[in-house]
């Protein structure tokens, strides 16, 4: 490919993708109605930002090799239709990555939670072995520039697979492209509801995605989620399993050291679902060539992936964590290991109901003791995500009720939170702030100085 066009090109996913095939040479351009930090300062570095915001149809030309359509658009983009007219060949990114990976050796790591930190330990310790491979990632990872890296030399591609849709034409799930050699389910908690209404329905494309493994492939599955357990038991297709389960571990003095042969190996993460990521991270290692205590020595350094339990400040009274935790499995397993690694400290948690999942006043029930581990709760959301995602307004009395949390505050105003945050004493104390949002353009530097005055 010598020209290709990105349709949404801010999101996530799609402006590394833009950035990672300019790096190969490819003539790249693309159209956004809205793109954000930090997608924005990367294509301007780049020389990939558009000049103006906005579609563009003439843009749309026969010269082009491919057109990469973004989940942001929709389906009667004006770029969309007129590439459609043309005939031209129009991708989903999950789709080009698959024409782009097609003679590498995949493994594809998917889950409800997890997925990220899970690949992003992948890359840490084949980086670390001094073992290159191509990549996709969800969050920046310590040592890589770019999310995303596609080489013509490489023999492995690890991809994160999400269960989520591949484009506004394409409702299969991105993971379905990509029919791995090697795979790995963490667990399966019900998430995307406006996408998947069931549970079952949120089930069914996990199913797809075990029979879509490389006959003779290897699935790694979390044992010790019944859910996973059973589909990975259940399925006839000729392929290995592998079941992984946390790793025993001790915490002394706030640091896991996790229990090995030659003896404790001490960790930068710690809490029991990023031990269980770490083991099956270990089990994929193995399979793609990497001896178990080379793993350990490795992962040793790993300090996590941006906003999955990333610490933005340590110390000697206070600390606060970002992640990215939103869903209830999510935000249960990460304060609960938070409160567990810092037991002596009062754990102050944030949660910001920003996806369509939890700002949807049938869902919300879930979140029922999700919280229970901390001591005292925020409750956030900002009345312009309801309008966006088109949802009625969540009364206060609901979410408390929902949360079933003793001590928890629930807010509607972005000011009126940000002033709370900042001006909250906070000696010893933990503040954990969980979103896949931004908390309405929260100044990260003014609350790591407001924690840090403690």
């Amino acid at each position: 490919m010598k020209k290709v066009h990105f349709i949404a090109l801010g999101g996530s996913a799609m402006h590394s993708l833009a950035i990672a095939l300019n790096q190969q040479g490819v003539e790249v351009t693309g159209s956004d109605d809205a793109i954000f930090d930090p997608s924005k300062s990367k294509l301007a570095a780049c020389g990939l930002l558009p000049e103006t915001l906005g579609w563009f149809p003439e843009k749309i030309h026969l010269e082009l090799d491919a057109v990469v359509l973004g989940m942001h658009a929709k389906a009667d983009n004006p770029e969309l239709l007129r590439a459609q007219a043309l005939g031209l060949n129009v991708f989903s990114y999950p789709e080009l990555l698959c024409q782009l990976t097609a003679s590498k050796t995949r493994v594809v790591i998917a889950g409800s939670h997890g997925k990220t930190t899970i690949t992003a330990m992948v890359l840490h310790v084949m980086h670390a072995l001094d073992r290159p491979v191509d990549f996709m990632v969800g969050a920046p990872v310590p040592g890589f520039s770019n999310t995303v890296h596609i080489t013509a030399t490489h023999d492995f591609v690890v991809l994160e697979g999400d269960e989520y849709l591949s484009s506004p034409v394409d409702r299969r799930s991105k993971f379905l492209w990509y029919q791995p050699q090697i795979a790995l389910i963490s667990g399966i908690a019900w998430d995307h509801i406006n996408v998947f209404p069931t549970q079952e329905a949120y089930e069914t494309p996990f199913k797809a995605f075990i029979e879509s493994l490389t006959p003779g492939g290897v699935l790694v599955y979390n044992e010790e989620d019944q859910k996973v357990e059973q589909l990975a038991l259940n399925s006839t297709h000729v392929i290995r399993k592998q079941g992984y389960a946390k790793p025993k571990s001790q915490v002394r003095e706030g640091i896991t050291y996790l229990e090995t042969e030659e003896g404790g190996v001490p960790l930068e993460v710690f809490g029991d679902h990023n031990l269980s990521n770490l083991a099956g991270a270990q089990a994929v290692c193995q399979f793609m060539g990497v001896e178990p205590m080379a793993f350990y020595e490795a992962i040793a350094s790993f300090k996590g992936a941006a906003r999955r339990l990333e610490k933005m400040y340590h110390g000697p009274s206070s600390l606060l964590f970002k992640d990215f935790a939103h869903a209830p499995s999510k935000v249960k397993a990460t304060t609960t290991a938070v409160k567990k690694q810092f037991p002596d400290k009062k754990l102050l948690a944030c949660l910001e109901l920003h996806t369509y999942s939890s700002l949807d006043p049938a869902f919300i029930d879930n979140y029922k003791n999700s919280l229970a581990a901390a001591d005292e709760v925020l409750v956030f959301y900002d009345p312009a995500a309801l309008k966006i995602k088109q949802r009625t307004v969540i009364p206060p009395e609901t979410i408390i009720n929902a949360f079933a949390h003793p001590q928890l505050t629930v807010f509607t105003e972005p000011a009126t939170l940000h002033q709370h945050l900042l001006t909250h004493n906070y000696q010893q104390t933990v503040l954990l702030m969980m979103s896949s949002g931004n908390y309405s353009q929260l100044d990260w530097t003014l609350l790591k100085q407001a924690v840090a005055t403690a």
